[in-house]
C-alpha cells in the first residue's frame, strides 16, 4: 500500500488575480478538466486552456465590472499515479509535485489567465470531498454493497455490460466501446452511491436544456452539453437505459493513493467522484459559494459522461444548481490518430510556442479547432500557414498604414486642420457614411466583399454584435474567422485604392488612414481573448486607453486612437518569428 510520504507541496505560483471590481453580480465560472498528471502535458491540454481561457477573457472584455473565476488544475489521485510513482521509484507526491509544476508553466506560457490552480491532493479538497460523503451518506444515498463488472485502469472507470465490447484484435479481451481502453472483470466490496435515483431529474435537464437553446436569445444561448451531439446522446442514453448505482470507493489495499472514506480506513474514495468535487472545492465549498454554479465547463469529448452524468447527480443531491453548459471539444489528432506516447506522435505544446510564438499557436488552436465538434489533424504545415495569415493580414497591415509615405500623404490632407486629433477627422468623415445598418455573420462571407471605405465601415461596425453573437453560442471559430475576414477585406481595400499613389488625392490617403486605424482599434479590442500579447501591443501602439478596451468601444466612432495629433501613431511590430529548427 502507498501512502503520501513527508513531501509537501511545493508553492505553486499566483495565477491572475479576478476582477476583484466591487459588484453583487455572481461572479463568471469557468473550468477545464482537471489534469491527469501520468505524464507531462501534451497539445490536447493547452487546447482546453486555450479554449476555456478565451471565454474567460471575451467575458472579461464584455462586461469588465463582472468578475471572472477561472479554474484549472490537477487530479493528482488513483491507481495509474500510484503506478507511475512505483515504477519511476518516487512517493506519489512527490511525482504529483513534479508534473503538477508542468500544468502550471504550460499555462503559464501560454498567457492562460487562470485564477484558481486547484490539486486534488490539497488538504482543502480533501475537507470538500469528506464533507460531501457525510452529506450523501446522511439522506441515505450511499450503501455498502458487491461490485462485480468490468474496470478499467487507463479510464481509472467502472463500466457497465452495456459500454463493454470484444477487442477487435485480442481475443478474449474486452474494451470500453467509447474510450477504446483495455477493461478487466472485478470483483470487490465498495460503497455506492445511488445515481438511479437521479435519472429522471437528469433527463428532465438535459431535455428542457436542448429546448432553451431554441429560444435563448441572452448571454450564453447554449445550454447544457454542447455541441449538441452529445447533449442528444445523453438524453437518448437516459431514455433508453437504465442508470445504475455508481461504485464510488475501492478497497484501499488495491489503491492506497487517494482520500480515505470517512469512518472507513479500508476503503478509498472512487478517484472520479474524488476529482469531480474540485469544481467545489476550488471556490471554498461548502464555506463559500457565490461564484456557483459553473457558467462553462470546457471537457474534452472523451469525459463527457463523467461531468454530465456523475457531477450533476452528485450536485442534485446536495440541491445545488447545475453547471450552465459543458463544452465538450474534439480531440487533436496526428495523421487522424489519436495522439499516444506509446505510438511516438504526441506533440509537445511548449516547442510549438518556442518554434511559432505563444499567439500564432492560440491562433491555430482556435482557428481550426474552435469548432469543436470534429477531430482535427495537428499540422506543422497548417499551422505554420496560419501563422503566416495573422502575421500578414494584421501586423503587415499595421506597418504599411504608419509608414512614412502614407503618413506624408496624410499630413498634406490635414496640413489646414485645427484639430488633427484622430475622432475630430473620423467623424467628419463618417458624417457621410450610413452606419445604422445591422448585419449578421453572412455579411461577411468571402463573396461579399465591399469595394469602397463606405461600404467597409458598417460591416467594420457591426463586427463586435457578430462576434458576441458568436461567442454567446461558443463558437470560438466563427467568432475567429469573422475577425480574420474584416481584416482580409481591410487589406484588399487597402491594396485597390492604394493612397500612397501620386495619382490620387491626399484625402484618400487621409480617408484610408482613418480607416485603417479604426480597424486596428475595433479588431485589437476583439482579437484580446484570441491573441492576448498581440492585441495588448497593437491596443497600446495606438494609445487606446485601458478604460476603452471593452467590447462596448468596439463600435465605430465610439473610441479614439492616439493623443491630440492623429499622426502620432507609430508602427510597430506586432509579431516576432521565433527561430525554427
Amino acid at each position: 500500500m502507498l501512502r503520501c510520504g513527508g513531501t509537501r507541496h511545493p508553492r505553486i505560483p499566483r495565477l491572475r488575480r479576478c476582477n476583484t471590481t466591487t459588484t453583487t453580480a455572481k461572479p463568471f465560472y469557468i473550468t477545464t478538466p482537471i489534469f491527469y498528471p501520468n505524464a507531462r502535458p501534451h497539445i490536447g491540454h493547452l487546447y482546453s486552456l486555450v479554449t476555456a481561457d478565451i471565454i474567460a477573457r471575451y467575458q472579461r472584455i464584455l462586461n469588465p465590472t463582472r468578475p471572472v473565476v477561472f479554474l484549472t488544475g490537477t487530479d493528482e489521485h488513483g491507481l495509474k499515479v500510484q503506478q507511475t510513482a512505483l515504477a519511476k521509484g518516487v512517493d506519489p507526491l512527490e511525482w504529483c509535485n513534479t508534473v503538477s509544476m508542468e500544468f502550471v508553466k504550460l499555462a503559464q506560457r501560454a498567457n492562460v489567465s487562470g485564477t484558481v490552480f486547484a490539486r486534488t491532493t490539497h488538504e482543502s479538497h480533501k475537507n470538500t470531498v469528506r464533507h460531501v460523503w457525510r452529506a450523501l451518506d446522511a439522506q441515505g444515498l450511499i450503501y455498502q454493497d458487491t461490485y462485480e463488472g468490468y474496470y478499467s485502469t487507463t479510464d481509472e472507470c467502472f463500466y457497465p455490460p452495456s459500454r463493454i465490447s470484444p477487442h477487435p484484435t485480442l481475443p478474449n479481451t474486452m474494451i470500453a466501446t467509447e474510450t477504446g481502453s483495455v477493461v478487466e472483470w472485478s470483483r470487490e466490496l465498495n460503497y455506492k452511491f445511488r445515481m438511479s435515483s437521479f435519472r429522471d431529474a437528469l433527463l428532465a435537464h438535459y431535455t428542457r436544456a436542448a429546448a432553451l437553446n431554441t429560444r435563448a436569445k441572452e448571454d450564453l444561448t447554449v445550454r447544457g452539453v454542447h455541441p449538441d451531439i452529445h447533449q442528444l446522446r445523453i438524453i437518448r442514453d437516459l431514455e433508453m437505459e437504465p442508470l445504475e448505482d455508481l461504485s464510488i470507493s475501492r478497497p484501499r489495499e488495491r489503491i492506497g493513493w487517494g482520500v480515505s472514506v470517512p469512518d472507513d480506513p479500508t476503503q478509498t474514495v472512487y478517484v472520479w467522484f474524488d476529482a469531480l468535487l474540485v469544481y467545489l472545492s476550488g471556490i471554498g465549498y461548502p464555506e463559500t459559494r457565490n461564484a456557483w454554479p459553473p457558467d462553462v465547463q470546457v471537457i474534452g469529448k472523451d469525459i463527457v459522461r463523467f461531468h454530465a452524468i456523475y457531477l450533476p447527480a452528485i450536485l442534485l443531491a446536495l440541491k445545488l444548481h447545475l453547471p450552465t453548459t459543458l463544452l465538450a471539444h474534439a480531440h487533436w489528432t496526428a495523421n487522424q490518430k489519436k495522439m499516444s506516447k506509446s505510438l511516438g506522435n504526441v506533440t509537445d505544446p511548449m516547442q510549438a510556442m518556442d518554434n511559432y510564438g505563444v499567439d500564432a499557436v492560440r491562433f491555430y488552436l482556435a482557428r481550426v479547432g474552435g469548432r469543436f465538434r470534429d477531430d482535427v489533424d495537428w499540422s506543422e504545415d497548417q499551422l505554420r500557414k496560419h501563422a503566416d495569415e495573422i502575421r500578414n493580414l494584421l501586423g503587415n497591415y499595421f506597418l504599411r498604414m504608419t509608414s512614412r509615405v502614407i503618413k506624408d500623404r496624410v499630413r498634406d490632407a490635414i496640413s489646414a486642420a485645427q484639430d488633427k486629433s484622430f475622432q475630430k477627422l473620423l467623424s467628419h468623415q463618417l458624417a457621410e457614411v450610413d452606419l445604422s445598418k445591422t448585419l449578421d455573420i453572412s455579411a461577411y462571407a468571402e463573396s461579399n466583399a465591399p469595394c469602397t471605405l463606405e461600404d467597409f465601415l458598417p460591416l467594420l461596425n457591426n463586427l463586435g454584435g457578430v462576434v458576441s453573437d458568436c461567442m454567446r453560442n461558443l463558437e470560438v471559430a466563427e467568432s475567429l474567422h469573422t475577425i480574420v475576414q474584416v481584416l482580409r477585406h481591410a487589406n484588399t481595400l487597402l491594396t485597390n485604392l492604394a493612397p500612397w499613389s501620386e495619382g490620387h488625392s491626399p484625402t484618400i490617403a487621409l480617408s484610408s488612414y482613418l480607416t485603417a486605424l479604426e480597424t486596428l482599434r475595433i479588431v485589437g479590442i476583439l482579437l484580446q481573448p484570441f491573441l492576448p500579447g498581440t492585441a495588448a501591443k497593437l491596443l497600446s501602439a495606438l494609445g487606446v486607453s485601458e478604460t476603452e478596451r471593452s467590447v462596448a468601444y468596439a463600435h465605430v466612432g465610439r473610441g479614439s486612437v492616439g493623443g491630440e495629433d492623429v499622426l502620432s501613431v507609430k508602427g510597430t511590430k506586432l509579431f516576432s518569428i521565433p527561430a525554427r529548427n
